[in-house]
């Protein structure tokens, strides 16, 4: 009998994940605790005024880009010629996709490691600019500020909890014993999931799987253990870490 991974990855983003589970023959349920949507009243500001971009994620580059190709297009030779700091391939490939070339990408998809790679001195005295979503970590502002820059925080998605309806489905599955993995792609999906289950206990039958180490220190820090994480931080390489993991248990 196939064995079945919960995918908390927003709807617009899980069939991909969910195809690759299914080329090692894993089943599949789907369970957004995050769904996404445009935050509003903001507006792109003057890019040509910061030293730098930084996006973390590949909802704050659909979402920042799509409102700057409709309301400000003159601003995408700006960002073009702008540094730019992408945290993974996958957010790097969308910015491709708009002409914009990326820093190299660090050897971790993480924030620290993406600022690891820059020199203080590019930093000191300068002023960048960091595209979010509304429960980022503000890890990156953190480090600007301690090494004497300047950082302007904009806000351009924010999650949102999911229905009632779909959590007591997937809790009775969790409980059930009808799950043997649950696996989480970033910090706001584990914590979600496990206000939305009301309790952080995991039933040792189920392994917890992590596409990273950011995400894998938020678990930890909610006292979760975690039993995955991938060599490489992007989604096939993560259905290929559960299906190990799973093959072993």
């Amino acid at each position: 009998m196939p064995k079945t991974v919960l995918v908390t990855r927003p709807k617009h983003q899980a069939e991909p994940f969910v195809r690759a589970l299914a080329e090692y023959g894993l089943d599949s349920v789907v369970f957004p605790t995050i769904e996404i949507r445009p935050v509003d009243g903001w507006t792109v500001p003057d890019l040509s005024g910061f030293a730098g971009i930084f996006f973390t994620s590949a909802n704050s580059v659909q979402f920042f880009l799509e409102r700057l190709l409709e309301q400000s297009p003159e601003e995408l030779p700006n960002l073009q010629k702008s540094r730019v700091w992408a945290v993974g391939k996958t957010t790097g490939g969308d910015l491709a996709k708009h002409g914009v070339t990326t820093e190299p990408l660090p050897k971790i998809a993480d924030a620290v490691s993406l600022m690891e790679g820059i020199d203080p001195k590019e930093i000191d005295g300068r002023t960048f600019l960091f595209v979010r979503g509304n429960l980022s970590l503000g890890t990156i502002p953190q480090l600007i500020a301690e090494r004497g820059g300047t950082c302007v925080e904009l806000t351009v998605y924010e999650n949102i909890q999911p229905s009632q309806e779909d959590t007591e489905r997937v809790k009775q599955l969790y409980l059930g014993g009808r799950l043997d993995c649950i696996s989480f792609t970033s910090p706001s999906t584990a914590i979600n999931f496990f206000e939305a289950m009301g309790s952080k206990s995991v039933p040792d039958s189920v392994l917890v799987a992590a596409i990273g180490t950011t995400t894998s220190g938020a678990l930890e820090k909610l006292g979760v253990r975690v039993d995955i994480i991938p060599e490489q931080f992007d989604g096939p390489n993560f259905a290929k870490a559960i299906s190990e993991g799973l093959a072993k248990s």
